[in-house]
C-alpha cells in the first residue's frame, strides 16, 4: 500500500469512484471503497478503515433520519389502500375539459399521488397501471401515455412530504425541513404545469378528445371521495409547518392516519402489512446504507479540499451567482442521468453549497433547485429509474417513449431554469409562514 502514498487524494477519490462505477459495483459500496482508498493516501489501511466506519456510524445517528421509513411505510400503505383510483375521480373535476383528458388527468393525479406518497416511483406505478387501461380503451398511443406519466410522476418528489428534502437536511448541515417542505410547494406546481403545456399540444394534435363533462353532483362526491386521502398532507404538512410536531413525528403519524384510512376504505389486506413491512426495510436499508457511505466520501472530500478546488473553478469562471446556478444546473443535469437522486444529493450538495452560499444563495432555494435537477434526472435514459418503470407499465420500449418523452423534457428543464432565476418561487411561502428571515 506504500505505494498510494504518493498519490493525491483526490485523483485516488475520483478515479477509484468512477472507475468502480464503471464496472457496476453498486454505488454506496463504491462510495465508500473510494473513501477507503483515498484515505489509504494519508494513512495507514487499519485507521483508514476505521475512519470510514466511524463516519458511517455517526452519519447514520440522526433522528432526521427516522422520518424515511416512516414516510416510505405510509406511501407504501397508501399506494396499495385504494387511493389512487379515488383521486384520479378527483383529477377529473379538475381536468377532464381539456383535449386528451386521460393525459391531463394522469399528470394532475400525479400530482395529488406523489404529494401523499412522495414516490415517483409508486406514482408512476399506482396512477399508470390505473390510467393505461382507460388511455388504451380510448386510443391514446401508448408511448405518450407513458411520456406522461414519467414525465409527471416526479413532482411527488417536490411536493412534499418528500424523503429528498430530508436527506439534502441531514447533508446541509441542518436546514429547516419544514421550509425545504413548504419552499417544494411552487415549484413542484410549476413542474405539473410545464408537463401539461406539451402534453395539451400534443393530445390536440393527435385528436385526442375531451372527456364528457360531469354533473354538479358528480364532482362533489368525486372530491369528496379524496378529501380524506388529501386530509394526509394537510394533517402532516400542517403539524410540521404550524410547530405541532417535528418531521419525524409527522412521518409517524402519516404511517397511522394511512393505516386508519386504509381501513376505512377496506382495500387493504392483513397479509399486505408483511409486504409493506418488508418493502419498507429494503428501501430504508438502501438509503441508510448510502447515507452512511456518502458522509464518510464528503469527509474525506473536506479533506482533500474538493469543495474548496470546485469552488475555485467556479468562481475563476464567474464570481455571478447567476452564472455559477447555471453552470451548476449544466453539471447536475449531466450526472442526473446515471445517479439516482438519494446519492446525488448526498455527493452534490457538499461539493456545490459551500460555493453557492459565498454567493449569496439561500440553502433552501440551492436545496430545490438540486432536487428538481435530479428529479429530471431519474425521467432520463440510461439509468432513471422512472423512466423504466413508466415503459414497464405502457408495455414500451425506451426507444417508442422519447420522441414524444422529450417535448415534455424540455419544457420541464426551462420550468427549472425559471425556479432557479426566480428565487421567489422557492422562498415566499417559507417567508410568509415565518420560517426562515
Amino acid at each position: 500500500m506504500e505505494f498510494l502514498s504518493d498519490l493525491s487524494p483526490t485523483w485516488t477519490l475520483t478515479v477509484a469512484f468512477c472507475g468502480l462505477m464503471a464496472f457496476g459495483v453498486p454505488i454506496s459500496h463504491a462510495t465508500g471503497l473510494a473513501a477507503i482508498a483515498a484515505l489509504l493516501t494519508i494513512m495507514p489501511p487499519l485507521p483508514a478503515v476505521s475512519v470510514v466506519a466511524q463516519r458511517v456510524t455517526t452519519g447514520l445517528d440522526s433522528f432526521a433520519l427516522l422520518a424515511i421509513p416512516f414516510f416510505f411505510m405510509a406511501g407504501s400503505i397508501m399506494n396499495r389502500g385504494g387511493i389512487a383510483r379515488r383521486l384520479i375521480g378527483c383529477a377529473k373535476v379538475f381536468v377532464g375539459w381539456m383535449p386528451g383528458a386521460l393525459a391531463q388527468i394522469t399528470i394532475m393525479a400525479n400530482m395529488l399521488f406523489g404529494a401523499i406518497s412522495g414516490s415517483a416511483v409508486a406514482a408512476a406505478s399506482a396512477i399508470g397501471g390505473t390510467m393505461q387501461p382507460m388511455e388504451d380503451e380510448e386510443g391514446y398511443d401508448r408511448a405518450y401515455s407513458a411520456a406522461v406519466n414519467i414525465s409527471s410522476c416526479i413532482t411527488g418528489l417536490l411536493i412534499p412530504p418528500s424523503g429528498a428534502f430530508i436527506v439534502y437536511s441531514l447533508v446541509s448541515g441542518g436546514t429547516s425541513i419544514a421550509a425545504l417542505f413548504v419552499a417544494g410547494y411552487l415549484p413542484g406546481m410549476l413542474l405539473g404545469l410545464a408537463v401539461m403545456i406539451p402534453a395539451w399540444f400534443m393530445a390536440k394534435r393527435r385528436g385526442y378528445t375531451r372527456m364528457a363533462p360531469m354533473s354538479m353532483p358528480e364532482k362533489v362526491r368525486a372530491v369528496l371521495a379524496a378529501l380524506p386521502s388529501l386530509g394526509l398532507v394537510i394533517v402532516v404538512i400542517g403539524g410540521i409547518v404550524g410547530g405541532v410536531f417535528t418531521a419525524t413525528e409527522g412521518s409517524a403519524i402519516a404511517v397511522v392516519y394511512a393505516l386508519v384510512l386504509a381501513g376505512f376504505y377496506r382495500e387493504l389486506e392483513a397479509r399486505d402489512l408483511l409486504r409493506i413491512v418488508i418493502d419498507t426495510i429494503e428501501a430504508t436499508s438502501i438509503v441508510a446504507l448510502m447515507v452512511g457511505t456518502s458522509m464518510a466520501m464528503a469527509y474525506v472530500m473536506t479533506l482533500a479540499e474538493i469543495p474548496q478546488i470546485i469552488g475555485e473553478w467556479i468562481t475563476s469562471v464567474s464570481d455571478n451567482a447567476y452564472v455559477a446556478l447555471f453552470l451548476v444546473n449544466i453539471a447536475l443535469l449531466l450526472v442526473g442521468t446515471f445517479l439516482d437522486i438519494t446519492p446525488g444529493i448526498l455527493i452534490f450538495t457538499p461539493i456545490f453549497l459551500p460555493t453557492l452560499t459565498e454567493l449569496g444563495v439561500d440553502p433552501i432555494h440551492f436545496g430545490i433547485i438540486l432536487v428538481f435537477n435530479l428529479c429530471l434526472g431519474i425521467v432520463s435514459p440510461p439509468t432513471g429509474s422512472s423512466l423504466f418503470i413508466g415503459c414497464a407499465i405502457a408495455r414500451v420500449s425506451i426507444e417508442q417513449v422519447t420522441p414524444p418523452l422529450i417535448p415534455m423534457f424540455v419544457a420541464s428543464t426551462l420550468a427549472l431554469f425559471v425556479v432557479t432565476y426566480v428565487p421567489a418561487l422557492s422562498l415566499w411561502l417559507p417567508r410568509l409562514f415565518g420560517l426562515m428571515q
